[in-house]
């Protein structure tokens, strides 16, 4: 085989190969930009009181991933500031400015949807669903389990598109 046709043939093999992968290794767009929760259409049924405000900017971040920063007030009048940074695989990540030990492990299911356990002080405590409308203007989270105080947490935080 010449070396010209063995470079070509190399090269279409690359590509196929990546093509996946670079699909994989992308950011989920669905999700990225700012959102404001919605605390009128958010549900607080069992565990924390409703937050005052919540604001949270998710942006890409190299390998697929996204970080969350997430600002607002609790309901009893105290900011709030939280971060993490996820590559969407599984593995816990640490959740930066809980009270206590807070981890996250996030999953994407598809491109609207995705889930995460909380782990305080290493135990789960809730699971989340967070899912992105189709017309890509809200995000929804319900977040069933047991608080870090071992009270039962049933919630749905409605945010809007900024």
């Amino acid at each position: 085989m010449p070396s010209s046709l063995r470079i070509a043939t190399l090269g279409v093999l690359v590509a196929v190969v990546a093509y996946p992968l670079a699909g994989a290794a992308q950011a989920p767009q669905s999700l990225m930009g700012s959102w404001k929760q919605n605390i009128a259409k958010s549900k607080y049924t069992q565990g924390p009181a409703a937050p005052k405000s919540s604001a949270t900017r998710i942006e890409a971040v190299p390998g697929g991933g996204a970080k969350f920063t997430v600002d607002g007030v609790d309901a009893a009048g105290k900011a709030t500031h939280n971060e993490i940074v996820t590559m969407f695989d599984g593995k816990e990540a640490e959740y930066k400015g809980a009270a206590a030990p807070t981890t996250r492990a996030y999953s994407r299911i598809d491109d609207r949807t995705f889930q995460y356990v909380t782990r305080v002080n290493g135990k789960v405590t809730t699971t989340t669903r967070m899912t992105i409308a189709a017309d890509g203007k809200t995000r929804t989270l319900v977040t069933t389990g047991t608080g870090a105080d071992g009270k039962p947490v049933n919630s749905t935080a409605v945010y809007d598109r900024q």
